[in-house]
């Protein structure tokens, strides 16, 4: 049986079809279709029913899907199991968040594509959790307070924040000095989300206000920047505007509480080599970064 069809199969069924199958694999379309027909006609059964609005799963298909996807993930483990010591081959497609991905954490997959010159990896940027499984990536950077799910974790290192504001934005309103006095402040936010903050061991949860809302933290920096209300940020994104005193730190009474950065991947009894790699050097990363290694401004 054709291992690259069977493999190709089972992208198009956790993809939902022929065009964003082809997206992940980084082929044509026309590609993906031979290599199903292929596999159709070797089987003798039809795996998708094709319309005018993509390819869905036959009956024959989704009893296959299962089987086809054991096979890969075996094969692909035993292919890992007689590379020599170091070598990484296949693909790895990576989610990062887009606010500081392409700053912080490009270079670091980067630097991976480098030491692994036989590795194919594909990075999305966005600042949402993506479907692992339903989207095909095989792991995920994610920043912050990690939610229960049903993913495997682990942490590459800690995220710390501060509560920030322009000297402008404080010469003309003030400085917060504590949690109950932010109503009275321009909060610029994502949403409507809630600020906590630590009072020693008590966690004191605040919902703010302000006209100036953007779903992107580098999009909130200009806007803190500008003068235009305080803003609740991770290090790793006011670094530079902190030492170059276009912000300060305020309300440091009240730290936000411990935060982190995990690699994250669905479960399964043994993680792929190239994620295990890959998720080292981003520890390594996270001790040499002075943006992430905890550099304190207060």
């Amino acid at each position: 049986m054709d291992i690259e069809a069977l493999q190709t199969f089972v992208v198009v069924a956790d993809a939902g079809g022929v065009s964003p199958a082809a997206v992940r694999l980084g082929v044509s379309k026309s590609i993906v279709s031979r290599r199903l027909a292929r596999l159709e006609t070797e089987l003798g059964v039809q795996l998708l029913a094709r319309s005018t609005r993509g390819a869905a799963l036959t009956e024959a298909g989704v009893t296959f899907r299962d089987y086809a996807a054991r096979v890969c993930a075996e094969l692909d483990e035993a292919k890992e199991a007689i590379l020599p010591a170091g070598v990484l081959r296949g693909r790895l497609r990576v989610a990062a968040p887009l606010s500081f991905g392409p700053t912080h954490f490009a270079p670091i997959v980067a630097q991976m594509a480098v030491r692994h010159p036989e590795l194919h990896i594909q990075t999305g940027y966005r600042d949402r959790f993506v479907d692992l499984i339903g989207e095909g990536y095989g792991c995920a950077i994610r920043v912050g307070y990690l939610q229960d799910s049903n993913l495997i974790a682990r942490c590459i290192g800690p995220i710390n924040g501060k509560l920030v504001a322009s000297p402008g934005y404080i010469q003309r309103h003030g400085a917060p000095e504590a949690p109950e006095e932010l109503i009275a402040h321009q909060a610029l936010m994502k949403g409507t989300e809630a600020w906590q903050f630590m009072d020693g061991d008590t966690v004191i949860s605040v919902r703010p206000h302000g006209r100036f809302k953007a779903d992107n933290g580098i999009a909130l920096v200009a806007a803190a920047v500008a003068g235009l209300g305080v803003a609740y940020l991770p290090d790793c994104l006011t670094y530079d505007s902190l030492l170059s005193g276009a912000l300060v730190p305020i309300m440091t009474r009240y730290p936000p509480p411990p935060a982190g950065a995990y690699v994250v991947r669905p479960q399964g009894q043994h993680p792929a080599q190239k994620i295990r790699v890959f998720t080292e050097l981003l520890i390594e990363y996270f001790g040499q970064s002075p943006h992430f290694a905890g550099a304190v401004f207060a």
